[in-house]
């Protein structure tokens, strides 16, 4: 054996590339996996040297319980003989405390296990419910179906670093004791939760002083102020129906070092009021999606966000609404259009996207002037308009917004694509850095003379997108193919 080999981290290294396939997506993840298992296993039964790294990447990561129940001699023939069917287990006795030890003999080893079905949990009775059955467990996800299966607690390690929870469960109140490094909570269940669920998850929130990543259910003001005053928490994600949150006099301590905000949620109010009540000095990303939001609150939101403190580094906004409740006909002031200069003060943003179903976003060519000018990185933005409104921005506006804007490769506006306003074989300027380009519903006539406006002020367009019922747009994408071909051609002769 060359002596490199006895140097362990030179082993580990080795192993590692071994083993790299498990971890890279794959067109065939699953075949990959199998031979990095069987490359490992044969490494495992090489020497006495190469055993224990080899099977501590062997056992590293697993799914369910069957590769650890497969090491107790009474049940491998079921688990691994020929037709075995899932529910193999039915009918089976629980482990013995001599088969038990069968069964952790590799356990210690696990760092990752996904748990998705309770259907042999029967097997587990021998163990009490205070053993930690993978001392060494930094990653659990926990998909059963059944919300009180008591099971759980033999899988909660206080080396636990991520946690995924499909639902709420009664062992997330031994979380901040047994699991007192969680870096990950995520909490997968979106329905309106219980009076009970809702004060079990503001116990267990409360309990966590280590968390970096939370994914969660709607909380209670009595959570969200243990967040605020979290300063390891990094992202912040809201999902589901009801909120508890009912102190709107309260104000928390800025959430210091939160640079992700997600909500995805039925109605905004109560994300509105979270916002007014909140700081986030360090935040870079805002994503909502809301069910439910009148175009009063689409203002009011924009307001509470511009007032979080977070002018000076937030980069990213995506924003969806996907029902107005109602509120379709109602017919937007005149104020909507300067709507969009709540967000000006984000000088660094770099991605925009405002897509509400029932009402628009509308910006004239001054406004947008305005808002290229305070975003000199932008570099995608969408402002979509599902209602088909008269726009109100020219070619002129546009080309001179994307002047200040060199960085900028994807839009989707509303362009007023009949009332041309600029001549290409007049202009020398070009944004070659714009690949993408969506008008939306924008009407047109002249088909010609846009896609020739196209072609040599936006040279990186090579299609048009819309989504207008009118063909064309198509035919100015003819167009475009066409002065392409014969520029292609010219070049060459």
């Amino acid at each position: 054996m060359h002596q490199a080999l006895l140097v362990p981290e030179v082993l580990l290294d080795i192993f590692a590339h071994v083993n790299e396939s498990v971890d890279l997506p794959s067109d065939d993840s699953s075949c990959d996996r199998l031979s990095s298992q069987q490359s490992l296993a044969s490494l495992a039964t090489t020497c006495k040297i190469f055993y224990e790294p080899a099977m501590d990447l062997l056992w590293a990561n697993i799914d369910e319980l069957e590769p650890l129940l497969g090491c107790v001699t009474r049940l491998h023939p079921l688990i691994y003989c020929s037709g075995a069917e899932p529910s193999w287990s039915e009918g089976i006795e629980p482990l013995s405390e001599h088969e038990a030890r069968q069964f952790l003999r590799h356990a210690f080893r696990v760092r990752s296990i996904d748990i998705s079905s309770d259907r042999n949990f029967h097997l587990l009775t021998v163990f009490p419910t205070e053993t930690c059955m993978f001392p060494r467990l930094q990653s659990l996800l926990w998909q059963v179906e059944a919300p009180n299966n008591i099971y759980l607690h033999l899988f909660l390690s206080n080396t636990l670093l991520f946690f995924y929870l499909s639902a709420i469960h009664p062992a997330l109140k031994s979380i901040g004791t047994r699991c007192a490094s969680l870096e990950a909570l995520t909490i997968g269940d979106a329905k309106d939760l219980t009076a009970d669920e809702s004060f079990l998850l503001s116990e267990t929130i409360c309990s966590c002083t280590q968390l970096r990543h939370l994914g969660c259910p709607p909380l209670g003001w009595e959570a969200w102020n243990h967040l605020s005053n979290l300063p390891t928490l990094l992202k912040l994600e809201i999902g589901g129906g009801n909120w508890p949150l009912d102190r709107h006099d309260f104000k928390f301590a800025p959430f210091l070092n939160v640079i992700i905000l997600n909500f995805y949620v039925q109605t905004a109010s109560h994300t509105i009021t979270t916002l007014e009540c909140s700081e986030f000095p360090s935040l870079q990303r805002f994503e909502m999606h809301v069910q439910v939001m009148p175009f009063a609150q689409a203002e009011q939101l924009f307001r509470a966000l511009s007032q979080c403190n977070a002018g000076h580094t937030l980069e990213y906004i995506v924003i969806f609404s996907f029902d107005s409740d109602g509120d379709s006909d109602e017919e937007p002031s005149d104020s909507s259009l300067a709507a969009i200069t709540q967000f000006l003060q984000f000088t660094q943003l770099r991605t925009l996207g405002l897509v509400f179903e029932n009402y628009p976003v509308y910006l004239d060519n001054d406004l947008l002037l305005e808002a290229m000018s305070s975003w000199p990185n932008i570099r995608y933005m969408t402002l979509a308009n599902h209602q088909l409104r008269l726009p109100t921005i020219t070619f002129r506006g546009l080309f001179d917004g994307l002047r200040l804007c060199p960085h900028l490769d994807s839009l989707q506006l509303h362009i007023d694509a009949i009332n041309i306003d600029i001549d290409p074989e007049t202009e020398s300027f070009q944004h070659t850095s714009l690949q993408k380009f969506n008008v939306g519903f924008s009407n047109i006539e002249d088909v010609e003379a846009i896609a020739r406006i196209i072609f040599f002020m936006l040279p990186g367009v090579e299609q048009v997108k819309h989504g207008s019922e009118d063909n064309n747009w198509d035919k100015v994408n003819q167009h475009l193919k066409h002065l392409r071909s014969s520029a292609a051609l010219g070049h060459h002769t």
